[in-house]
């Protein structure tokens, strides 16, 4: 009896872990994918846009 419940609470346990291990996995697709878009080409320094300026309208206006 003692070795069909431990048996059973292994099976469990087993279970529990893949789809937590499931779950970890997919949501750490999901957060590359959302970092992968907010990838900045024009970005070469790593700062962000403090560098960039807008245009002047006399620029524009050419």
């Amino acid at each position: 009896m003692n070795l069909l419940i431990f048996i059973f609470g292994f099976i469990i346990f087993i279970v529990y872990v893949y789809f937590l291990l499931t779950i970890i996995s997919k949501q750490h697709k999901i957060q590359r994918s959302e970092h992968q878009n907010a990838y900045d080409e024009l970005d070469m320094d790593g700062i962000g846009n403090q560098g960039r300026f807008p245009m002047n309208d006399s620029k524009k206006k050419s």
